[in-house]
């Protein structure tokens, strides 16, 4: 993908356009997030270009997700589903651990908010380890997940390989009690 920018181009004589094909070329290369500052210093840049490289590649077409982990190209998706849960934010690793060990990707979370409408936060975990990395964050304090805004209620997005895989995650979520219904 070509695109044209005013973003000033610095690095070893690399133009821009030569720059974010090199970003895609990594993107495509790996199936883990990649950091904004990964790119940057893998490209002699500074973060904001990539950043700004980024935002282009996105304006011309590219399906470039943002992670909390960083930038991941859009996977096809095999099955995809939404499903309603609730619960507070002790069992948030309990229902994410869930979704995944039944062979889910959980996408995203949407929460429906009184003034701002509806609002999605990419997570892209497909492993217990994902998980484990996003509840780090979350433990830390320092923000709240999206479902506090919403007494606990709150949808995820899941990519499931089958309609067996989804049906064993909702009933799994059933049982422990996490499943808005």
């Amino acid at each position: 993908t070509r695109c044209s920018s005013r973003v000033s181009d610095r690095g070893e004589g690399m133009d821009a356009a030569a720059r974010r094909e090199k970003i895609m070329a990594l993107l495509r290369a790996g199936t883990r997030p990649v950091s904004a500052a990964s790119l940057a210093s893998r490209l002699s840049v500074s973060r904001q270009i990539i950043v700004g490289d980024i935002a282009l590649l996105r304006a011309a077409g590219e399906r470039i997700n943002a992670t909390p982990r960083g930038y991941l190209l859009e996977a096809a998706a095999g099955r995809v589903y939404t499903i309603a849960c609730i619960h507070g934010l002790d069992d948030t690793e309990k229902e994410l651990n869930i979704m995944v060990d039944n062979g889910c990707t959980v996408i995203n979370v949407t929460v429906e908010h009184p003034i701002y409408g509806q609002l999605t936060g990419q997570l892209q975990l497909s492993s217990r380890y994902d998980v484990s990395q996003f509840m780090k964050k979350l433990r830390k304090g320092e923000v709240a997940p999206l479902c506090q805004l919403t007494g606990g209620v709150h949808l995820h997005t899941l990519s499931c390989p089958d309609d067996d895989c989804f049906e064993r995650t909702k009933t799994a979520l059933a049982e422990a009690g996490l499943l808005y219904e």
